[in-house]
């Protein structure tokens, strides 16, 4: 089966295709909006609709020239969560493409696609591969929008998801983003806090972790950002000029040990087969260590996207498709609000 995938949940025009026989992303191709947005300090939703519109024709001209619908056999569209509007343009293409083709249309969450994201690499040069055997799986998941703490299970030949931890306030990507923001960092400035921390020393301020204790399954981190805020006030420009990297490196540290204790807490919880990490912020190399340390010490695989597969993508959402097999037939009738 080959899955056409299609992604527009925020700022990122995707389309891939996976084919579930050979195990292969066997096209792929993404548009970015990051340099329209940079001026405004985040995503402007009318700009990311407007270029969503605009980028699907591009993309789906491109694939008719280069591939041709005549191979695909199912249309696999994120649904949510997301903007809604961008939400909306995948979601319409995809309807226009389940009525010109005849084929079958499954709505694909957005964050399971990241779930999945993982393994994605791995069913490709491992053809023994199987997500099954490595399960219970533990994940993690952090985006500028989304930071979750999660399950996988094996169940009758499908998976289930439990949620044991979500932020309850801002994620811990756009905490990084924000607090960039306060330092004079342009967007997306994650990224930037990730390079000056190199050069700075983690312990120079020791800023806060919310919920520390085992029984509070939660993530906050907008008192994070507060703080960084009333210590940056209290600074001279030439003390924060100086400090810089100290800064980033302590906020970050900060961010990295929040999302770090409460994945050892599960593994205390719980026993696992593997440790996942996805998601925007997976690009961060600090993340990266400080879980890989966790799957270390609790003796099970570590698995985490390449960075092209950290970020917003199709070929993560062709690829999830393919372990559903109940598609979803859109009504052009039913409304985009009933559909997300």
């Amino acid at each position: 089966m080959r899955c056409l995938g299609l992604e527009s949940s925020c700022d990122e025009t995707a389309l891939a295709v996976w084919d579930s026989t050979s195990r292969q992303i066997l096209y792929e191709q993404v548009l970015t909006q990051v340099d329209l947005h940079e001026p405004f300090g985040g995503v402007v939703p009318g700009i990311a609709i407007r270029e969503h519109l605009r980028g699907f024709q591009v993309l789906l001209e491109r694939f008719n020239k280069t591939f041709g619908f005549s191979e695909i056999d199912r249309i696999v569209v994120t649904h949510g969560p997301g903007l809604i509007g961008c939400l909306g343009m995948g979601v319409a293409y995809a309807q226009s493409l389940q009525l010109l083709l005849n084929i079958p249309v499954l709505g694909v969450n957005h964050l399971q696609g990241h779930a999945f994201s993982p393994f994605l690499e791995n069913y490709q040069t491992n053809k023994s591969f199987s997500l099954e055997t490595l399960c219970p799986h533990l994940g993690l998941l952090v985006s500028g929008g989304n930071t979750l703490l999660f399950s996988i299970e094996a169940v009758n030949g499908s998976y289930q998801f439990n949620i044991f931890a979500q932020t309850v306030d801002d994620a811990a990507g756009e905490a990084l983003d924000k607090g960039a923001k306060l330092l004079g960092f342009p967007y997306p400035g994650g990224p930037f806090i990730e390079k000056y921390a190199l050069e700075g020393d983690p312990q120079f301020i020791r800023f806060p972790r919310a919920f520390p204790q085992k029984t509070e399954w939660k993530f906050s981190f907008s008192g994070l950002k507060t703080s960084l805020r009333y210590y940056l006030e209290k600074q001279t420009e030439e003390v924060i000029k100086s400090n810089k990297a100290s800064i980033c490196a302590s906020y970050q540290q900060a961010v990295v040990d929040a999302l770090s204790k409460k994945v050892e807490q599960a593994c205390r919880r719980q026993k696992f087969k593997s440790l996942g990490l996805s998601g925007g912020v997976a690009n961060n190399e600090c993340l990266r260590s400080s879980l890989e340390k966790i799957a270390g010490d609790y003796q099970i695989p570590f698995f985490v996207p390449s960075k092209r597969y950290c970020g917003d993508n199709a070929a993560m959402i062709a690829f999830v498709g393919s372990f559903f097999q109940a598609p979803l037939k859109l009504n052009p009738n039913r409304t985009l609000e009933e559909f997300v």
